[in-house]
């Protein structure tokens, strides 16, 4: 007679239900909740990034950094977390938020605008900080030498200097019969690297060129004011945070004033006249490769700080139409955009 298996009790039955439901069920929520899965498998790296203006502004830079990582193998939520931080345009913003990226534990920091820059040097000395695409490095005293930074801080320079002496060159092309040319800069920050680079263009091309003042929104209309008081014929606007968040406002009110106007590329977009500079997008990808090296071993501060190598000279002709402007083909077949 062939022995027989006991019989399982209810309690058995029971437990065994429990078991397998729990299973299931745990099995169901490392599926489904991401949090749990983290928990399980933690990000082997964490990074962040800190923005001098907002995400609706800045998004594609971002995006063009998480591309950059892609490329490289990187994947969210798998082998790397980005932790995002935005000022949205407000300077006193960032030391807050520097300190707070400073008190995680990141393996690098990119820094997008160079008062994003200049915080998050103040906040760490040890984490290192990449640079999307800051104006002079050197000049800012963030940095003393381009090929062997030292310290903490590697990435990308833009040299806005030379930009803003060709954003004159420009404005003088498009339109030969200008005499004087205002400058609209933000005194919070340093304007006097773009205006040594600008004074000697502004002679060779016989203008006159004179400084404009705005603090804040608030004080936008006085600046034009200003301007108007004093009959300059066409402005250049600076490539600070203020005028990049408020770029639509500043162009609507250079086109109230019946003034040509140039600034950094997203100008022109926002309804100025004239936008040209280094290839943003180019360089925040290009920031990937900094960190991959870092997250490698490399140390900041032997990694040469990159140049600019990429351009972008956009003209807005919707502006040139409501200007009554007529630009000059030769301008127009070097241009990498015509905003219609």
């Amino acid at each position: 007679m062939m022995p027989t298996s006991p019989q399982p009790d209810a309690a058995d039955l029971a437990r065994g239900r429990r078991a397998f439901l729990g299973a299931v069920g745990g099995a169901i929520a490392a599926a489904s909740c991401p949090a749990f899965a983290q928990q399980q498998s933690p990000v082997p790296h964490r990074i962040g990034f800190l923005g001098s203006e907002s995400a609706s502004n800045q998004a594609k830079r971002l995006e063009a950094f998480r591309v950059g990582l892609r490329e490289l193998g990187y994947a969210e939520g798998r082998n790397i977390a980005i932790e995002v931080r935005w000022a949205e345009g407000e300077y006193d913003r960032l030391p807050a938020l520097a300190t707070e990226l400073a008190g995680l534990k990141l393996g690098a920091i990119v820094v997008s605008g160079t008062k994003a820059t200049l915080a998050m040097k103040r906040a760490t000395t040890t984490i290192p900080i990449v640079m999307g695409s800051t104006g002079d490095p050197v000049g800012l005293g963030l940095l003393s030498n381009l090929a062997r930074p030292g310290g903490n801080i590697t990435g990308s320079t833009s040299f806005s200097s030379e930009f803003a002496a060709k954003r004159l060159e420009l404005l003088k092309e498009a339109m030969p019969r200008i005499s004087q040319a205002a400058y609209l800069v933000n005194p919070a920050y340093p304007p006097a690297a773009p205006l040594r680079a600008m004074e000697p263009v502004a002679r060779v091309l016989k203008l006159a060129l004179r400084q404009f003042e705005a603090r804040g929104p608030g004080e936008f209309d006085g600046a034009f004011a200003a301007m108007a008081q004093r009959h300059v014929d066409a402005l250049v606007v600076q490539g600070d945070t203020l005028f990049s968040v408020n770029a639509k406002a500043i162009a609507a009110l250079a086109l109230k004033h019946r003034l040509p106007s140039a600034g950094v590329v997203e100008f022109a977009k926002s309804g100025g006249l004239i936008g040209n500079g280094p290839d943003q997008l180019d360089a925040y990808r290009r920031a990937a490769t900094f960190v991959d090296k870092i997250l490698k071993g490399a140390k900041p501060g032997d990694l040469p700080i990159e140049r600019a190598t990429k351009f972008h000279l956009a003209i807005n002709l919707g502006t040139a139409k409501a200007l009554g402007l007529a630009i000059p083909q030769t301008l127009l077949l070097r241009a990498d955009e015509v905003i219609q």
